[in-house]
């Protein structure tokens, strides 16, 4: 017969971008299990993670099930992925950092490592799409959580015939937005989680622009106060400039024209990530025909970002491996063992 067993001691390093949804799709199925954990918090949202250790206390979870450590990564998290009595480590966050983790894990024990990294999600318009609704697909796309989402729409790709309507409606919509303070009912878009990131999506915004690229909104901070970066859309972009291949983790998207269905499969999968896709369309066959072409974990269809705890979610290529949540997670923190009796 053959049984799951637990994989003992398990490592976590999660993102500051969702503190408490990243923390629960670690610890949750780690310790449903029958893991121990230790997780490493983002020093730039650690206090998250240390009012649900608080949590853990007062209802009674045994010490030593749910440990937490907060630091910076290379101290802290790379002590704990090079730890030799870690036996499996989880990690959200940047590749670069994804690949001294599984350097770190190679080196010490050869420890199980599951992946979920960034991505530089494509959004295809096809022309037969409600237009408003692709619209509203898009702009929340890449826009929510001011576009710090690793599967953030950030490459719209719009079929040619409508693509004039697209921009100017997106445009339309995109000025509609209302920055401010985030715990504020009439917000829409809060400020980026910190100067270096804010600075550095400046950065990409003036890089795009120095390589042709043109502002069709936003482009710029918005008051003297605060993080804030105007909701933005560039157009006349080539898909090898800096702002169409790398992540920009920001409120940044980029618009680009194609003509039939197969050069905007081509160019959605001209990508090193995998993370996500999304499409619009009217056409049910056209839809199935497309996600089967796609290289990315998620496919949604006329939506995006549209997530569910009993679908697993996890990345293609450069954006990792592994499925978090739904039944899959069980995969990551359990091991086979195959046992057979002579009597």
């Amino acid at each position: 017969y053959q049984r799951r067993v637990h994989g003992g001691v398990c490592g976590a390093i999660i993102p500051w971008n969702f503190p408490l949804l990243m923390l629960a799709w670690k610890v949750g199925p780690a310790l449903a299990c029958g893991n121990t954990q230790v997780l490493k918090s983002s020093e730039k949202t650690p206090l998250t993670a240390l009012l649900f250790a608080k949590v853990c206390q007062e209802v009674g979870l045994p010490n030593g099930v749910f440990n937490l450590i907060s630091g910076y990564g290379p101290d802290a998290g790379a002590a704990l992925a090079g730890h030799p009595d870690v036996g499996k480590i989880g990690f959200t966050g940047s590749v670069p950092t994804a690949r001294r983790i599984m350097g770190l894990a190679a080196e010490s024990n050869l420890k199980k490592v599951s992946l979920e990294l960034g991505g530089k999600s494509p959004v295809i318009i096809f022309d037969d799409a409600d237009l408003d609704l692709a619209v509203a697909v898009a702009n929340a796309g890449i826009f929510f959580n001011q576009g710090q989402v690793c599967s953030a729409g950030s490459r719209i790709l719009v079929q040619e015939g409508i693509y004039d309507k697209f921009v100017a409606k997106f445009v339309e919509v995109t000025k509609a937005a209302r920055l401010g303070d985030q715990f504020s009912e009439d917000t829409t878009q809060g400020p980026q989680v910190d100067e270096l990131q804010f600075n550095k999506i400046l950065g990409y915004i003036e890089a795009g622009k120095e390589q042709g690229a043109q502002v069709a909104v936003g482009g710029a901070r918005v008051g003297e106060k605060g993080y804030f970066i105007a909701p933005t859309l560039l157009v006349n972009v080539k898909d090898d400039d800096k702002v169409a291949r790398e992540e920009i983790f920001g409120p940044v998207a980029c618009a680009f024209k194609f003509k039939t269905e197969e050069e905007a499969i081509a160019r959605a999968n001209d990508t090193t990530y995998g993370l996500a896709a999304s499409l619009c369309t009217t056409n049910l066959s056209r839809a199935i025909r497309v996600e089967k072409q796609l290289q990315a974990g998620s496919v949604w269809v006329n939506c995006h970002n549209k997530f569910d705890a009993r679908i697993p979610f996890g990345g293609y290529k450069e954006s990792g491996f592994g499925r978090e949540m739904s039944a899959y997670a069980i995969d990551l923190y359990t091991q086979i063992k195959a046992v057979r009796i002579t009597l």
